[in-house]
């Protein structure tokens, strides 16, 4: 759009012709930049590294260790589970719940979750707005992506031993690769859910409109 813009006024003379079709380019670009605002909130904030979002993975997935054996011993110690296998798919449920309200929570207060701080990465609207819970739980959904259809794809083949493990790391390699299709460098769920992975800026409150600090949370 810019470069037809300044094709455009590089041939404007002193006729009144000329003069016509610079205020009309002017109008355009004017127009465009307002009804788009979504490509300057993007140019605005660096992606997040590849490397820093990796290494953000790892990070959250030792936290979640934690996060995950206080809602199994709650879940246990409410409902009386006595068996590993008794209430199993209830248990299953009920951890799916937890780490959706878990992300949620933080993506929707402050877009960082604690791996998020240490690595600076922050997740944003595509507008550089902090996210809302309809648009947080749907990048939720969307992350399983990064391990499901790779550990489908093992029970349909009935994978044993090291299968179980190699196909959903394929699964989460391939996924991984999908920022490079990215013009953003935003993964495939990013784009999906109208998110980024930002480095460490401060994203908007949606009804205010000013930048959400790290001590403060956001509106919701």
């Amino acid at each position: 759009m810019t470069t037809l813009l300044f094709r455009q006024l590089s041939h404007c003379g002193s006729s009144p012709y000329n003069a016509s079709l610079c205020h009309a380019a002017l109008i355009w670009a004017d127009a465009d930049m307002t009804d788009n605002p979504t490509d300057t909130a993007t140019c605005a904030v660096p992606t997040a590294p590849l490397k820093n979002r990796l290494y953000c993975m790892v990070y959250e997935a030792m936290l979640l260790f934690g996060v995950v054996f206080i809602a199994g011993w709650l879940f246990s110690t409410l409902l009386q589970q006595r068996h590993a296998l008794a209430l199993r798919h209830a248990q299953q449920v009920w951890q799916f719940i937890v780490l959706g309200v878990y992300f949620g929570w933080f993506w929707t207060h402050g877009g960082q979750t604690l791996a998020m701080k240490t690595w600076r990465v922050r997740v944003v609207t595509r507008a550089g707005e902090a996210l809302s819970w309809p648009r947080a739980l749907l990048r939720y959904l969307l992350a399983w992506l990064w391990f499901l259809p790779g550990l489908v794809l093992a029970w349909w083949l009935e994978a044993r031993g090291s299968m179980l493990l190699l196909l959903p790391m394929l699964n989460a390699v391939l996924w991984a690769l999908t920022s490079r299709l990215d013009p953003d460098r935003q993964f495939l769920h990013d784009r999906i859910a109208g998110t980024r992975l930002v480095l460490g800026a401060a994203a908007k409150d949606p009804l205010e409109g000013k930048p959400i600090s790290d001590q403060s949370n956001p509106q919701t």
